[in-house]
């Protein structure tokens, strides 16, 4: 049997993490597509919906640095597969569930597991691909998490409504044991030093080492800042537009799938975009920062989307913010990979995403407490728009004068 070329390798690769982060995304968006079906069949309110969403970022956040660390210690190959079972098995729970605490629990353990994906595609990435390639990777994979969001409003309602909600989180559950399959079938670390980095790994670091570092604590307080609009976005879009514009649930298919794809374009453009100027000459942290301002600039209309009510006019403006994230997360991510040793990537991954969940966290509590209380989404939206031009600045200032990040 013909061994594959070093680029056949790490794009293969690159295909795997494309399908566990579809996946993933697929699982965390069906409870969104459901929402309004469960809401009104089982009685959730909006306050006891936020409470749902919370549970799974407390436990997202809480995981993102224990499953980090796991990686890093136990290696991708095995770390990455553990992460997939356990939430293949949280999938499955929501099955038992009959309440919105029950709902609440299965979350949780899918936030435990779900947590592991990004630490380990994101070293998979800085393991082989070199730095010129990484951005690229980075954003074809994580483009992945768009497609997840495309497939589920075209599979889920017809699910649901065919063989009843439970059958969705079987099928997620079903396609994540094909992932394991492949992902241990096709994971060979001993290609990795002939692939991108021929340096032998570090011993590792300890926590105080990584987590006196400034640099690390502005990637910490710009996910802190940004990643709860993405999972507003992820979360109440499909809810947000049933209300607006009093459409059938079945009838946000097309409507979501734009959106997505527009996202998924956002992601691949991100990752381009810093990988071109760097090949034009320009140092990597510099060209991923103009990246990230242009991308943060693409979320400033979804300031307007309460004061539109026409559904081509709001699947725009939400477009323009879902590509713009995933442009955004493209870049933070590899900023990660190219400046921490490998040794290090998951860890650190880890540490931030974790600060990322636990802003989602809040947020998801906040945001069903706000519509609760008001029934608006103006100071949502209005707070989104500028979130990323926050966090960039944030970011600058807490890396200026750094030859690494």
């Amino acid at each position: 049997m013909l061994t594959p070329s070093p680029a056949r390798y790490r794009w293969t690769l690159c295909a795997l993490l494309f399908y566990a982060t579809t996946l993933n995304y697929l699982d965390r968006q069906i409870l969104g597509i459901l929402a309004p079906m469960l809401q009104r069949g089982q009685g959730w309110s909006e306050a006891q919906y936020g409470y749902v969403i919370a549970s799974f970022q407390i436990a997202y956040g809480i995981s993102y640095v224990l499953f980090g660390r796991l990686i890093d210690m136990l290696g991708t190959r095995i770390g990455y597969a553990l992460s997939a079972a356990v939430w293949g098995l949280a999938s499955l729970s929501h099955t038992l569930a009959s309440s919105w605490r029950g709902f609440a629990l299965s979350r949780f353990a899918l936030g435990t597991g779900e947590a592991g994906n990004f630490p380990a595609a994101i070293k998979t990435v800085t393991e082989v691909f070199p730095e010129s390639q990484r951005a690229l990777a980075t954003g074809v994979f994580n483009s992945g998490s768009n497609v997840g969001a495309i497939i589920a409003p075209a599979l889920i309602p017809w699910l649901a409504y065919r063989y009843g909600w439970r059958a969705c989180f079987v099928v997620t559950a079903a396609l994540g044991a094909i992932w394991i399959t492949l992902w241990l079938l096709t994971y060979d670390p001993r290609r990795h030093v002939h692939v991108a980095d021929p340096r032998p790994p570090t011993r590792s670091t300890g926590w105080r080492d990584i987590l006196r570092r400034r640099e690390l604590w502005g990637l910490v307080l710009a996910r802190f800042v940004t990643d709860p609009v993405w999972w507003f976005l992820l979360y109440w879009t499909p809810k947000f537009l049933v209300a607006r514009t009093a459409v059938d649930l079945r009838a946000l298919t097309l409507p979501l799938i734009a959106i997505y794809l527009a996202a998924d374009a956002g992601s691949m453009f991100g990752g381009w975009l810093s990988s071109a100027l760097i090949r034009r000459g320009m140092e990597a942290v510099r060209a991923r920062k103009y990246a990230m301002l242009t991308c943060a600039s693409m979320v400033v209309p979804v300031a307007l989307v309460p004061r539109v009510s026409a559904m081509p006019v709001l699947v725009v403006l939400l477009s323009c913010a879902a590509a713009g994230h995933q442009g955004w997360a493209a870049n933070i991510y590899t900023l990660v990979s190219d400046r921490f040793p490998r040794h290090e990537v998951a860890s650190v991954i880890g540490i931030c995403g974790s600060a990322g969940s636990a802003g989602g966290a809040l947020a998801a509590a906040a945001i069903g407490l706000l519509l609760y209380w008001t029934g608006s989404y103006s100071v949502i939206f209005a707070c989104s728009s500028v979130a990323y031009l926050a966090a960039l600045s944030i970011l600058h200032w807490m890396t200026r004068h750094r030859d690494t990040i």
